[in-house]
């Protein structure tokens, strides 16, 4: 089974701490969250520890986003002995919570040559997993695909550093999307994706959604799903999920992520166990209908209509108490 997490502490919660964060989660019926270190490692060992009480007696799954500021292709001394400790230190806090994957974005080429840069990326994330597997950090170290050309982070780099132990890819659906520039978006381009993979990848996989605007030069920024701006087919994506019987986590980094991951929780339901849901989105009105009543082109999950401005629904298709909680 897949498990459907947010990329932080949702939006609607009332706190911005993680416990709350962590209620939120519940509240809304998803699974789990990612731990957002992006901006440094700032969880303390006491905290962490919280965390994984409260995950555990509420069967919630975590994993962890590594700092931003990692060049494991550097050689200057200072910036990669701080990414080497970035990534141990975001290890051990995000073990002790009980998060199992931890992410990062693995380097940049600048001036090098890909394969040397993917030769010093891999040797170092080999001594790094050795070093926490000397500390008893039971964990997975997840390097991220890529959404620029620029960046270290090809479908086929980070698949190849499977060979080091406890080390599998974080495959960001979207960045791939937007560096090969609008590939990776149909059923049969997906499936020749998931067909690189192989089966321990399928059985354990980590997966980064949402949608995404890009050029020629790649990823610009993330957009939600609903919104004019992205493109991302998730109706084929979760299709091709479900045919490779795909287990593990999809996380929702759009801006705003549980209505995102309330979404593909949603479809992915509705396809795999043929539920049937009566379809809620945006109309060529911009304002929120029900199928039913106009056609949806930008569909929107059904438990998360009251998070939606209510200057957006249609008074005709929802009483108020439908929106307004």
């Amino acid at each position: 089974m897949l498990k459907f997490l947010t990329a932080g502490v949702p939006i609607s919660s009332k706190k911005t701490d993680t416990i709350s964060g962590l209620k939120r989660i519940l509240e809304l019926n998803l699974d789990g969250m990612e731990l957002e270190f992006v901006r440094g490692v700032k969880m303390k060992e006491d905290k962490a520890k919280e965390v994984y009480e409260f995950s555990k007696k509420h069967n919630l799954f975590l994993s962890v986003h590594a700092p931003y500021y990692i060049n494991l292709a550097t050689d200057e001394k200072e910036k990669l002995k701080n990414s080497y400790k970035f990534i141990i230190d975001s290890a051990i806090i995000g073990y002790l919570a009980g998060a199992k994957n931890i992410v990062f974005h693995p380097g940049y080429y600048q001036s090098q040559e890909p394969k040397i840069v993917h030769k010093k990326i891999k040797e170092r994330i080999k001594e790094i997993s050795n070093i926490l597997k000397e500390k008893k950090i039971d964990v997975i170290l997840r390097p991220e695909t890529m959404g620029k050309p620029s960046q270290y982070g090809s479908i086929d780099e980070v698949l190849d550093l499977m060979e080091i132990e406890n080390v599998k890819p974080c495959i960001d659906i979207a960045h791939l999307h937007a560096r090969e520039n609008g590939k990776y978006n149909n059923y049969k381009e997906l499936v020749e994706l998931f067909k690189k993979f192989p089966s321990e990848l399928i059985n354990d996989i980590h997966i980064h959604y949402s949608g995404i605007i890009y050029d020629l030069k790649g990823e610009k920024k993330h957009v939600n799903l609903w919104e004019k701006e992205s493109d991302m087919n998730y109706y084929d994506f979760i299709k091709v999920l479900i045919e490779f019987d795909v287990k593990g986590l999809i996380v929702s980094e759009s801006p705003y992520m549980e209505i995102d991951a309330l979404l593909l929780k949603e479809i992915y339901e509705e396809m795999k166990f043929q539920k049937k849901f009566e379809i809620y989105g945006f109309s060529e009105d911009n304002k929120i209908h029900k199928e039913s009543h106009k056609k949806v082109l930008r569909r929107i999950p059904r438990s998360a209509l009251s998070l939606f401005d209510k200057e957006f629904i249609c008074k005709g298709c929802f009483k108020e108490e439908e929106y307004i909680i």
